[in-house]
Order: C-alpha cells, then structure tokens, then sequence
C-alpha cells in the first residue's frame, strides 16, 4: 500500500511518546510491514529521522518561514523524496530561488503537523528517540528475519537503510550473502563509557587483562587499500581520500595489496602534541591546510583474509606486523588498576582525550556500543547562566528545551558571553556577547522544571526562542573547548551536557570567559572577538 507521509508523522509521534523499547519497536515495525517494496528504503531512513539525500543545501533558515499548511494529508513518501532529490541537485546561477521555490511547493502541501516532522528532519532535530538499533530491530520483526542477520548485513554495507530492503526481498539468505567489501566502508565500532578506569576494566574484561587504548581527539578513519587504490571514509562514511594526501601516502607504504585499517587522523604541533580538534577536523571539508598524521588501532581485513571475527587480540598483532610503531595507537596491555590509572595519567598529560579500554578476546562488533570498547575520559564542569531557550520538538513539544548557555564578562559591567551558536551579533544585548546551546543530560522532571521556571524570567521571544533575565546558574559538564570564530566569545563548548541547576549561586558567581578559555587545548588561550 502506499504510504504518506501522514503515517511517518504519526508513527514518530508515538515512538516519541513512549519510552517502552518493544512499543517503539512495534509501532516501526508495523509501518515498515505496509510499505510498498520500493518505499522500504524512504520509510527506514524517516523512521531513522534522516532523509536519503546526505545533502540538500537546506538548513534552518531555509524552513524558517513557511507556506500556510494543507488541511488534509496527501503527501506520499515517494513524493517527498523525490521533492528532496530534485532540492539537492540544485546548484548553479538561479538554484537559490529555485529552492526556495521547491520548499514552497513541498511544505505548502504538507498539513501543519507535518510541516513540523519536515522541518525537523531537514534540520537535523527529529527527536524521537528511534536510534539506528532500535530501527534494525524493526526491520527484522517486520520482514520475519534474525536481528543478527540485519546487525551484521548493516554494518558490512555501511547502513540500516541499505539493508533493509535486503531483508524484505530476499530474507535470511540475502542478508547473509552480505561480506566485507575492500573499498566499501563498514559501519565502525563504538564504545560505551565509564566514568574510571578501574570501571570500565571491570565492564571490558572482569578481573581478565584488558587493552588500554591512548584515546585520540582527531578524525576517526577507515583507510581501505586494493592495489594502487585507496579509500579513506569518515565514521560517518562520507569519502574524504581527495583531502587527506598525506594518509594515502602512509597507506600506499605499507607492505600489502589489500586491507581495512581502522584508526583516527590528527594534527600535531612541532612538540608532537596535539593541535586543537577543530584544526583536525577542518580537513574534513579541504585538502589544504594544517597536515595530519594517522594512527591505527585496529586491522579489519589483510590480503584476502576478513579479521572482523577475530578476537581483538589477533588482530593487534597482525596490525603491529602491518604498521610502523610512528602510526599505531600507544596502547598498554594490563589488569593492573594501578599500573592501568598510571598509563591514563601519561595520555592526559600528552594532551589526549582519554583512553578506550577494550577486551582482547572481543570480534569487532561494528555498528555498535557495547561492553567489549569502553572509554574513559576526563569530565569538565563550569557553572554557566541560562541566557535563552528553545521550544521543544517530538517528544519535547510543549517543553522548553535548549538552552543557551552563557559564561560571565568580567570587563563588561557584569554581562555574559554565549558559549555557543544561536544569536546573530544585532540581537546582542548590551554586556552579552554572542558565542552554545545543549539539550542534553535533561530529565523529564528538568524539562518540566525548566519550562515553568524559565517562561517567569521571559523578556521577549524572537520565533521559537525565548530570551531570559540571566539569572539561572547551571552546571555543566563538557569535553572540551574549541575555537570559534564564527561568534564573539571565541570559543564554544564541545558535548556540552546539563548536569544540576544551581539554585545555591548567583549569576555573579558564574563562571567567567576566561575561565572558559583555560580549558582551550593549545599553547595560547584564543584570543577574544570583540568581547573584552
């Protein structure tokens, strides 16, 4: 049967309203089972809230102001996404009206509640709680195929969606015939974490000795290598080979015809320590600019022969075998706490990130987050003040939800700085600088906290944002500080999370912009952007 759009909308919204893993499970399991075949792919990727199209040269501007909405559902899924290929292949003198045109047609047709789900998935904020796993679930109850078939099918072809239709058409058989390409990226494995070393030796391994990983703060890599040809993905699996010359290099050196090298790229400073994150990661989207080393982890396949099944600890050795020791990842092998904490002490104090502790006798378990990789990383907390919020969506409509975070500016009267993007420079107000927003780390009881506190300190709206008097402290706790050109403080917060409300401080005990900027990780704090 055909399905419209309306139904994605309706099933998100359920899927939002519960927290029961088997009810989320269900209700995408049942949209997913009246799809038409050639739906199959649409439907996984909306339930997933991503679209198909990697790119379509929207953002939230784009979907700011928006036609009056259709009274009644008509849109189907196959429309919408043809709506959306055409939108992407836009470019060129004239594409800009154009696509402003489409998003007209598009969204002029959909009814108000859709317009809502659209504009959320086009931003990149479909909240609904219907993580790739929980879809891969679905996709096996509902074609009537084992979940480890579905599991291991995604991770070797790169996503859910690529499977899916897979496990419609063909079954246990087709999933199954899915191997380890060279050349086509594998989903890559993930950690959970653990907030001390000796924990997440004891989740990695129990009392058995573990593999103590430095944890590096670059760009994770997949480096395949066939012959003369060389592929290096993202974890995200975006090519990005063109971009990094110096990493084809190192791999075209090595003494082998065929391989998959998981691992992260990185700049470093001439003490050989490492450069700021976001000077890494600019290379993503160029070729030029500061040069980076790779560092290698772990080996997936060599000359013929998949690794992926083997335990960690076999695969370590033929990747030592593989890779001079200047690219691999300095590791320690121990089930010594002491031995183990003395290890993250000299990673910290090189300038790493932290450490991923990992059980050598796990297969590489890609695609996922379980016990087998656990990482370990320094927690910072700074008390910030609240200076807007954000309406919720999904399974947060109705609640204030983002907020803005600002650190105080000891040189202007007391004002503070944003610690993150949201305000454009003529919506300053007088002692507030603009620089970060997180939704994270809050509970339904925060949420709801939250919202009845912050509409009593509301100044003024400006769309779905609602400014406050900057009187509320909250902690927070973060990774890091990266620089920020783009907003006046400079710099802005990277995973930023909400740990309390501090009911106990006052705005003028806050943390200030400078204390923020202490926490920056090269030799010299970034210097200010018109705020000091």
């Amino acid at each position: 049967m055909r399905v419209l759009l309306h139904d994605v909308v309706i099933t998100s919204g359920v899927v939002a309203a519960t927290r029961s893993r088997k009810a989320k499970t269900a209700a995408i399991a049942d949209l997913l089972s009246r799809a038409d075949p050639d739906e199959i792919e649409v439907v996984t990727a909306y339930v997933g809230g991503t679209l198909l199209q990697r790119r379509t040269g929207l953002g939230w501007r784009s979907v700011s102001t928006l036609p009056s909405p259709a009274d009644l559902p008509s849109l189907g899924l196959r429309e919408v996404d043809a709506a959306f290929t055409t939108i992407s292949a836009m470019a060129g003198a004239g594409s800009q009206a154009a696509r402003a045109a489409a998003v007209a047609e598009l969204f002029g047709r959909a009814t108000a509640d859709e317009q809502v789900w659209l504009r959320g998935v086009v931003t990149g904020e479909v909240r609904q709680g219907a993580l790739d796993a929980l879809v891969q679930e679905a996709v096996a109850a509902a074609a009537g195929v084992p979940l480890t078939d579905v599991r291991r099918a995604a991770m070797l072809s790169g996503s859910t969606v690529a499977v899916a239709r897979l496990a419609f058409d063909g079954g246990e058989a087709a999933l199954r015939a899915v191997g380890l390409e060279v050349g086509r990226p594998v989903l890559p494995m993930l950690a959970s974490s653990a907030p001390s070393v000796e924990a997440a030796m004891t989740k990695a391994a129990g009392a058995a000795a573990v593999s103590i990983d430095t944890k590096l703060d670059g760009i994770r890599i997949q480096v395949h290598r066939s012959g003369s040809t060389v592929r290096i993905a993202t974890r995200s699996l975006e090519d990005i080979t063109s971009r990094l010359p110096e990493v084809v290099d190192v791999a075209l050196a090595l003494p082998a015809t065929s391989f998959v090298l998981d691992g992260e790229a990185l700049a470093l400073d001439d003490a050989g320590r490492p450069r700021p994150f976001q000077e890494t990661a600019s290379r993503t989207a160029q070729a030029s600019g500061v040069s980076v080393t790779p560092y290698f982890f772990d080996l997936l396949h060599l000359d013929g022969v998949d690794l992926l099944d083997a335990p960690l600890s076999e695969r370590v050795a033929a990747l030592s075998a593989l890779v001079p020791a200047a690219h691999l990842t300095e590791r320690l092998v121990t089930a010594d706490a002491e031995e183990a904490s003395g290890f993250v002490a000299s990673v910290l104090a090189a300038g790493h990130e932290g450490v991923v502790v990992k059980d050598p006798a796990a297969p590489y378990d890609a695609g996922r987050r379980g016990s087998s990789w656990v990482k370990v990383k320094p927690v910072h907390t700074l008390d910030l003040v609240v200076l807007a919020v954000e309406w919720g969506s999904g399974r947060r409509e109705g609640l204030l939800s983002n907020i803005h975070l600002g650190a105080r500016d000891e040189s202007a009267d007391g004002g503070f700085v944003m610690l993150g993007k949201t305000f454009k420079r003529t919506n300053s107000v007088s002692g507030w600088v603009p620089v970060g927003k997180t939704f994270r780390g809050m509970t339904d009881a925060m949420l709801a906290w939250q919202t009845e506190r912050f509409l009593e300190l509301e100044t003024h709206r400006e769309g779905h944002i609602v400014h406050v008097r900057p009187e509320q402290v909250v902690e927070i706790a973060f990774d890091g500080v990266q620089r920020s050109t783009r907003y006046p403080g400079g710099v802005a917060l990277r995973f930023a999370r909400v740990v309390r409300y501090r009911d106990d401080k006052r705005a003028a005990e806050a943390d200030t912009i400078l204390t923020v900027r202490r926490h920056w990780p090269g030799s010299e704090i970034p210097d200010s952007v018109g705020d000091e």
